[in-house]
């Protein structure tokens, strides 16, 4: 009967070393998730659908990204929003109205506000997909979104500049990317869901083709925002990544 007990001890013990080792660090899941998120570069043309509390609209766009620190946004339709322009250099986010001809700067308590009246500030613009680079993250527990497995991380931001203090994720236990997202206040209100969906395989990496924004702070049903078409690694015209292509 001793050798048994010991015997079992062993088996019970092995297979809760399995069950940690199965579970990776916070750390290890925010690498996960930015190899599959960042590139490089990338192009994507997108369909943005705002679901206001009165009626919808629907805005159709494309972008071109160089790594974290640049971006640029053309807007295709509809005829009143096309050829407004945005671009991103590093902290900086710069508009182009056609309609003026101007170009301003966005900056300060204005990046807070809606991008077009959508649930999108230009904060969530300007947010920079390396997650590991900015905060810390622990696995707090497990949960199934429809028919997937997810990790549920708790993210706390390490630096002051960053649109939100504390993140929740839920991820995919095998794609490690993330299918659900709450953002919090430094307060602790919780400001924004996102739910990620229709992920496919692109290269080697998985990758979300419909995300939808809530504002927790505003009446609707949410912003979806459609990816038509996502290349990564591309060669971008240098000419796009500066002021001058605004104009």
């Amino acid at each position: 009967m001793k050798k048994t007990g010991i015997a079992l001890s062993i088996i019970c013990a092995t297979a809760l070393q399995g069950i940690v080792l199965a579970q990776p660090s916070g750390k290890e899941i925010l690498d996960r998730i930015d190899r599959n998120m960042s590139s490089e570069t990338r192009y994507f043309k997108s369909t943005m659908i705002i679901h206001g509390a009165r009626y919808s609209r629907t805005i159709e766009s494309q972008s071109w990204a160089e790594g974290d620190q640049k971006a640029y946004t053309e807007y295709l339709s509809p005829a009143r929003e096309a050829g407004t322009k945005m671009l991103k250099l590093e902290d900086q986010l710069w508009i182009y109205s056609p309609g003026t001809d101007r170009t301003i700067q966005i900056s300060g308590h204005m990046l807070r506000q809606s991008v077009m009246g959508s649930d999108l500030s230009y904060e969530d613009m300007m947010d920079d997909p390396n997650l590991a680079g900015k905060y810390d993250a622990v696995v707090t527990g497990s949960e199934s979104i429809g028919d997937r497995d997810t990790w549920i991380v708790e993210m706390h931001a390490r630096v002051e500049d960053v649109a939100y203090q504390t993140r929740k994720l839920w991820v995919d236990k095998s794609r490690y990317v993330p299918l659900r997202e709450e953002l919090y206040a430094r307060s602790g209100t919780l400001l924004k869901k996102t739910e990620l969906s229709e992920i496919r395989q692109i290269e080697n990496r998985w990758y979300p083709g419909r995300i939808v924004f809530k504002d927790m702070l505003k009446k609707g049903e949410g912003t979806e925002f459609i990816i038509e078409e996502i290349q990564f690694n591309v060669d971008i015209p240098e000419h796009l990544l500066t002021k001058a292509g605004l104009r």
